[in-house]
């Protein structure tokens, strides 16, 4: 789904505030009960960290995917420790919307890995074959 303001969704951007709750909304809507894998892009990736942190303790999350992290534009939520091994935060070597540097600084208190794509940019470009491989690989049992 589109956050508001994006796309043809209605509303406006609201810094994150807003789009959890849009975010948990289309949980509760579209998946209420039982297990569940998040993923989200850039801002995506911030607004998913701060949603895994409240459905947590809720909820059985099997995978999470960050991709592009905006760890230098937002302050995205620490992951709890028990949830590293279902996380994968993937970024671009070249990044030059959120430079990899950002997103190590966020990852490296946690020990959280993250997998570089060499020569990768914000939007991978040339490389989305690559992206949807590892992001399948990741989401297989």
């Amino acid at each position: 789904f589109n956050f508001r303001g994006v796309g043809r969704s209605e509303g406006e951007h609201d810094n994150g505030r807003g789009e959890l709750d849009d975010m948990l909304a289309v949980v509760a809507a579209q998946a209420p009960q039982g297990p569940l894998c998040l993923a989200g892009f850039s801002f995506g990736a911030f607004v998913t960290s701060h949603a895994v942190a409240r459905l947590a303790a809720s909820r059985e999350l099997q995978r999470i995917v960050l991709v592009g992290t905006a760890a230098s534009r937002f302050e995205v939520a620490p992951l709890a420790g028990e949830l590293h091994a279902r996380t994968l935060v993937l970024h671009g070597e070249q990044d030059d919307t959120v430079p990899l540097a950002a997103v190590l600084d966020w990852a490296r208190p946690q020990s959280l890995p993250v997998l570089v794509v060499p020569g990768g940019g914000h939007f991978f470009h040339g490389q989305l074959p690559l992206l949807k491989d590892i992001v399948l690989r990741h989401l297989r049992p």
